[in-house]
């Protein structure tokens, strides 16, 4: 991450990169080729990622004989002029170690580069991108400015589309599934510092957000059956328009039950039992509406289906009485039109 930035909001002060580098402000040449040019880079590196890797693989670049020297500032000197890091600083030093383009890491590194310290440290050049950076500190308007005035800066690019605060941003835009996997981890909601409340909601919703996608599956199976039945063959209706109208007044109230169960409104009981209800209606209103085809068939003389198999376990289905619909009614309907 950045020590510290006030132009974007996605980019920091160490993650960077491009395809070569450009001498910003610089007024010295390459120094002596006999030795390995001393390239500094500085930053806080927190939840090391290929943006930082690919910032210090151009540094490293620089020049065909390179040594890289990685500034990384201490947990107490960035939470005082940055904020709190993810990673404490033995972490990110230990990161750094590990990147193979780094030579030497510099622990406890200063927020700002001096030149006692590019002397201490026989800096050749020290590397960031060329946007200033406000310095916390109070000692000047940009961090490099001293760097820039003696000619050692080199400006290095960007790497888009990643920085550690966008890293954060994910974690916390997905907290509730990240929460959720580390209990089913075996984490404890204490060592992730939740509340008994906070845990129960937090389950609750993901719950309830799975029955809600199974609860809608299961409705638009009830719209289509209804749908899929008003009418024969080249779309001509069989029924009567207000056992239509009826129909459709009853898809759409199974639609808003469903809607008022997934949010809670009837209770949290009722939510709980909401799958199997929805489940279980869907057989018996298949089933009844079965045997009500086969009648609009046979009243209409169109050649009935065979009657479809029920489960041993589903017993019997409601007679059409159920479905509001009286013996012979549906002949007298239809002669009637």
């Amino acid at each position: 991450m950045s020590k510290r930035r006030n132009v974007h909001k996605t980019e920091t002060k160490d993650e960077q990169t491009g395809p070569s580098c450009a001498n910003a402000g610089t007024t010295n040449a390459a120094p002596d080729s006999s030795r390995p040019v001393r390239v500094y880079a500085d930053g806080i590196f927190d939840l090391f990622h290929f943006g930082h890797a690919r910032a210090l693989e151009q540094a490293k670049k620089l020049f065909p004989d390179t040594y890289l020297l990685v500034g990384c500032c201490s947990d107490e000197l960035t939470h005082r002029y940055k904020g709190k890091t993810v990673m404490t600083q033995e972490e990110r030093y230990e990161s750094l170690r590990h990147c193979k383009w780094v030579d030497e890491v510099v622990e406890d590194a200063p927020w700002v580069v001096t030149e006692g310290f590019i002397a201490k440290h026989d800096i050749n050049f020290v590397t960031h991108d060329a946007l200033p950076y406000s310095d916390a500190t109070g000692q000047g308007k940009d961090v490099y400015e001293n760097v820039k005035r003696l000619g050692k800066f080199r400006e290095t690019k960007r790497t888009e589309g990643i920085s550690t605060s966008d890293v954060i941003l994910r974690v916390i835009r997905n907290y509730n599934d990240y929460v959720l996997r580390n209990l089913a981890r075996g984490y404890t909601r204490k060592e992730l510092g939740l509340s008994l409340v906070r845990e129960k909601q937090i389950r609750a919703r993901a719950g309830m957000q799975q029955l809600s996608e199974r609860m809608a599956e299961q409705r638009l199976q009830v719209a289509d059956r209804i749908r899929r039945n008003m009418a024969f063959g080249n779309g001509v209706r069989i029924l009567p328009r207000d056992v239509e109208a009826g129909l459709k007044e009853f898809a759409a109230g199974v639609e808003l039950m469903v809607d008022r169960l997934v949010s809670g409104d009837l209770g949290g009981e009722m939510a709980q039992h909401a799958d199997k209800f929805v489940s279980g209606f869907i057989r018996t209103f298949e089933n009844n509406y079965s045997r009500f085809e086969q009648a609009v068939k046979q009243a209409v003389g169109l050649p009935s289906s065979k009657p479809r198999q029920r489960s041993a376990r589903r017993g019997k289905a409601a007679p059409l009485g159920a479905l509001g619909v009286k013996q012979g009614g549906v002949a007298k309907a239809v002669a009637a039109r």
